[in-house]
């Protein structure tokens, strides 16, 4: 049984609708009673991938609301309220149940609720004097955000500047590391699995593995603790690998233009939350969700763009025949009048022409969609050179650098401000060593186009220091280090540029890469630096290697702080269908982020180092 996150936590959900009765098999209470579902805007957000509206119906709900705001009283009805454990939060609950807004109240928390606020819940009803309306308390330990069977993210903005803010203090820090291992801890809850936790060493991702380690043990020593349930797993020798990286591991896929359809779509046309809105072919906006429940999604989400054109026409040619096969059947396509002389065959293929109506109108749904997403990507792509900007990033990495009439051809011709600022980013990574008249060309290039470089810069300076850093003697390289870290945080190794990180030629990215090797658990210079924690162990023991702590490992979660993307996730399910032996591998992180998105986050950065280069006025857009 592999492990599926977005099957458990509709789980969860769907027992928290039923007010945390056990459902039967069919997902519905024995009993049904009707209800108010009650959220605030992060819990929206847990839940709008995964329950849709017929599906709260189903289970009973028959208004929802958000908790901020105005409600009128609905009496003889239970409330479920299914909210971050907050001081706003906890006021609007005391209020509601002083209003007698409901007949009973059971509150769900998305992780843990802190003793401080609980107490505050208990004060504030019992002055009240209504806490009988109060039915239960649970803690739900669902604070994520769940895309897909193998996609999660923890939706906390911003982690990367924030953790790589030069300003920011060792608390600052500290309460960043410790939401990310809260979030961590709710997915590893409602799994029930505790993993064997990788990482490399030093910055976010050992500060985060180890924090999670400690939290996991301090849990377990309490009899009832939330992994004792999943006995199929906990029980097991084969236990999954947990694999944490910060995103100065690769910086450069976080930046780069891709060609494929899922990165593509998220990158151009901002699918979130499973949804986007494009330009309809009358005019007007279209909104379409795209999740595991669209099958051509599924199947082509990781083709390239020009395959994917070709697979809808297929798909177009193949309903169309199937509709003529039907018209034939049932002699609508020649005209021929019925004459009742083969009364039973006519009626059984009439049968089977009604029969295969829903399935054919639901594929040429399907069909619509995707010509009309493929529609508006095909116009950007044209406008902006997409194709070309994903091809010679490509080149660039793979080479260790380009030609300089290239480079500057591609800035001064067709594509957005950002995508050329993405673009010299990713000229400044590719390349091994940095050649100071070439880079001055490129952001005279750039100022040309009233680019806002601060992004730029930023990344400029952190090349340039591990240039520094590759070439000082070991005497002066710690105090480099020292000075460094002062100055600049955690992203002393923003820029692992040119050779370790490079894609090697069958476009494997060096996370995919390191994944396997972990997976795999052979000897391997790569990552045999790497720490190891098991939270089961005994603590003087984590951290050292023991052959089971080794693998080889059949399941895997891997999580990116500072924010991941589409390309990372199509590169490990890529590599999950290349295996031999069958592997699972979850993918998730702080945010997922656009190009746009993440090179903001640098521009901030660059801002907050006190770098130039934003032109009076000018958009990055």
């Amino acid at each position: 049984m592999a492990l599926n996150l977005r099957q458990r936590q509709t789980e969860c959900i769907t027992r928290m609708l039923n007010l945390n009765q056990p459902v039967n098999a069919t997902g519905m209470a024995n009993e049904e009673v009707y209800k108010i579902l009650i959220y605030d805007k992060f819990c929206q957000n847990i839940l709008s991938p995964l329950i849709h509206v017929k599906d709260l119906r189903k289970h009973g709900v028959t208004l929802y609301f958000l908790i901020d705001k105005d409600r009128k009283p609905v009496h003889d009805v239970p409330a479920v309220y299914f909210v971050q454990p907050s001081h706003s939060n906890i006021q609007r609950i005391i209020a509601d149940t002083s209003s007698s807004l409901y007949d009973s109240f059971h509150l769900n928390f998305s992780s843990l609720i802190p003793r401080p606020l609980l107490e505050d819940l208990a004060s504030g009803t019992l002055n009240s004097d209504s806490i009988h309306r109060i039915s239960k308390v649970h803690d739900q330990y669902l604070e994520f955000v769940t895309l897909e069977d193998n996609l999660f993210s923890l939706a906390q903005k911003s982690s990367y500047v924030q953790l790589n803010d030069p300003s920011a203090g060792d608390r600052e820090i500290e309460e960043i590391i410790d939401k990310i291992v809260g979030g961590l801890f709710c997915v590893l809850a409602t799994l029930a699995v505790v993993p064997i936790i990788r990482c490399p060493r030093g910055g976010p991702a050992e500060m985060v593995a180890s924090a999670l380690d400690q939290r996991l043990r301090d849990h377990l020593l309490s009899k009832n603790n939330l992994f004792t349930e999943g006995g199929n797993f906990v029980s097991s020798f084969q236990r999954p690998i947990l694999c944490i990286f910060d995103r100065n591991f690769e910086l450069s896929v976080g930046i780069q233009h891709d060609f494929r359809y899922r990165p593509l779509v998220h990158d151009v046309l901002g699918l979130k939350l499973n949804r986007l809105s494009v330009q309809g072919e009358k005019g007007g906006m279209k909104s379409f969700e795209l999740d595991s429940s669209d099958p051509f999604w599924v199947a082509n989400g990781s083709l390239e763009f020009p395959e994917v054109a070709v697979e809808i026409e297929t798909q177009l040619n193949k309903y169309k025949r199937d509709v003529d096969e039907v018209n034939r059947r049932t002699g609508g396509a020649d005209g021929a009048e019925f004459d009742g002389t083969d009364m039973i065959g006519n009626t059984k293929h009439l049968m089977s022409a009604v029969n295969s109506l829903p399935e054919l109108t639901a594929r040429k749904q399907v069909i619509d969609k995707h010509t009309n997403i493929a529609t508006v990507l095909l116009s950007e792509i044209k406008e902006r050179l997409l194709d070309s900007f994903a091809k010679k990033e490509y080149d660039m990495m793979v080479r260790g650098g380009i030609d300089r009439s290239e480079l500057l051809g591609v800035l001064r011709g067709k594509g957005s401000k950002m995508d050329k600022l993405r673009f010299s980013i990713m000229y400044l990574i590719s390349s091994e060593s940095i050649n100071q008249a070439e880079v001055e060309s490129v952001e005279a290039a750039l100022r040309e186009s009233e680019v806002d470089t601060r992004a730029f810069q930023y990344v400029k300076k952190i090349k340039a220091l591990n240039v520094s850093l590759a070439s000082a003697n070991s005497a002066s390289r710690s105090n480099i280090v020292d000075w460094a870290e002062k100055l600049y945080g955690q992203s002393i190794s923003a820029v692992t540029a040119g050779v370790k990180n490079l894609l090697s030629n069958d476009r494997q990215l060096a996370l995919t890469r390191t994944v396997e090797a972990l997976m795999e658990g052979k000897p391997n210079p790569e990552i045999d630096s790497y720490l190891v924690f098991d939270p089961r162990a005994p603590k003087s023991s984590s951290g050292m290697s023991s052959s089971h702590l080794k693998g080889p490992f059949k399941e895997a979660i891997v999580f990116m702080i500072g924010g991941g993307n589409y390309v990372e996730y199509g590169s490990l399910q890529e590599l999950v269908q290349r295996q031999q032996s069958v592997k699972h591998v979850i993918y998730g992180t702080t945010e997922i982020l656009t190009g746009e998105e993440f090179v903001e986050q640098l521009a901030l950065l660059g801002q907050k180092m006190g770098l130039g280069g934003a032109p009076p006025a000018a958009s990055t857009q």
